[in-house]
């Protein structure tokens, strides 16, 4: 019984962590459109935006792995069920 509700506690951590790339997708989106933006208005300053909004993408990109790798772990090599 216990076993049962470690993995379905865990399953259902793993789907909260998986909403966690909701919000890196929005951002990245709001991102591209925001120096698109920036770029159409000041094309003379495109390296430093495009530099700085690919460093943005990739701060935000990293949040979403890390919830992925979180689901992965509480689906696959769920260290609770050791604690039985």
């Amino acid at each position: 019984m216990e076993r049962a509700i470690i993995l379905a506690a865990s399953a259902i951590g793993a789907g909260l962590a998986m909403i966690a790339g909701i919000g890196p997708g929005i951002g990245q989106g709001f991102a591209a459109g925001k120096g698109a933006e920036a770029v159409g208005r000041q094309p003379e300053a495109q390296s430093d935006i495009v530099r700085t909004m690919l460093l943005g993408a990739a701060v935000a990109e990293s949040t979403g792995i890390y919830g992925l790798v979180i689901a992965l772990l509480l689906l696959f090599a769920n260290p609770l069920i050791n604690l039985l």
